[in-house]
């Protein structure tokens, strides 16, 4: 029998959790690696991560802070979908953690960028 993963108390755990280098500004700590994946993002104070397509479907859950996309800005509570075949580019002016799901790796769509989609 699979076991379910609880952590309790999630926010006030993040200082304890592992976090790694993800995106320039954005550290990652994966709760679940493959398909689907499931991590917290823990975003600096102004850091960005490039225009990218959705290949899945992606949930976002802000746990802390406010995160922005080209749609708005999304303050701790706010739950976001973004449908397979979405693009956009996501960044935090505040810094911001949260809790992140992907279906299936991201496509950025900057040729030019020297980052390569993330091993989910």
């Amino acid at each position: 029998m699979i076991e379910p993963l609880v952590i309790p108390d999630l926010p006030s755990r993040f200082t304890d959790l592992h976090f790694e280098p993800f995106r320039d500004g954005v550290d990652i700590h994966y709760v679940k690696r493959g398909a689907p994946a499931v991590a917290l993002l823990r975003y600096a104070p102004g850091a960005r991560v490039p225009r990218h397509r959705h290949t899945g479907l992606e949930s976002i859950l802000v746990l802390e802070g406010e995160q922005s996309d080209e749609r708005g800005t999304y303050p701790a509570g706010s739950f976001v979908l973004n449908p397979e075949g979405s693009s956009h580019s996501v960044w935090s002016e505040t810094g911001c953690v949260v809790l992140i799901q992907w279906e299936r790796p991201v496509e950025f769509l900057n040729k030019d960028s020297d980052q390569e989609p993330a091993d989910f």
